[in-house]
């Protein structure tokens, strides 16, 4: 009996884009979000969810997409639009800018998660893209590297807060630091742990 593979749904001809972000969680600084399409002749070796490799893999594994993918492009939200959109809708707004920023036109987007944003283009909400979909995991891979630089290059600015260690989250470090210092232009306001020093 001759096995068969189940075509995917996102098994469709002409060029694919994977969409992912980085930094819905963080108490500061913008939601990043990339869009990847990727040479299929010019494979990349190694990708995967980014929460998964190095640090040194992932800087490695951003060098190389960009490189070698056909396009990619790399968009954000700022904490003042998350403020006033809320997180969800600014994580759509940034995979938005994200896609209408490639150089190239996709036939389809796979977007990692369970969400979509509002696209003129056939998309599809792939949850656990990163880990499954190349695309998603190569623009996991740029959101995750380009958001924790922006992090390293504020932290020389607010170097009182750690933001080159715990990158915006919301560890003790960064709690006590807000509570010592205040709130700096980066922090959202609408997250609940700064909204409670502005009190």
């Amino acid at each position: 009996m001759k096995a068969e593979q189940t075509p995917l749904s996102w098994d469709t001809p002409g060029l694919l884009a994977g969409v992912d972000e980085a930094g819905r969680g963080p108490l500061m600084g913008p939601v990043v979000a990339a869009a990847v399409i990727l040479d299929e002749l010019n494979p990349i070796k190694g990708l995967a969810d980014s929460k998964k490799l190095t640090p040194q893999r992932r800087e490695a594994l951003y060098d190389e997409i960009r490189a070698k993918a056909l396009c990619c492009s790399i968009a954000l939200a700022t904490a003042e639009e998350i403020d006033r959109l809320n997180i969800l809708q600014a994580t759509m707004l940034a995979m938005r800018r994200a896609v209408e920023s490639l150089r190239l036109k996709p036939n389809k987007v796979l977007v990692d998660g369970n969400r979509l944003p509002t696209l003129a283009i056939v998309s599809e909400a792939v949850i656990g893209g990163d880990a499954i979909v190349p695309a998603i995991s190569a623009a996991s891979i740029l959101a995750k590297v380009y958001r924790d630089r922006w992090c390293a290059e504020f932290h020389l600015e607010y170097p009182q807060y750690g933001f080159a260690s715990h990158k915006g989250y919301s560890t003790a470090e960064h709690l006590a630091a807000l509570r010592e210092h205040g709130a700096c232009p980066q922090h959202r306001r609408s997250f609940a742990p700064v909204a409670e020093v502005l009190r």
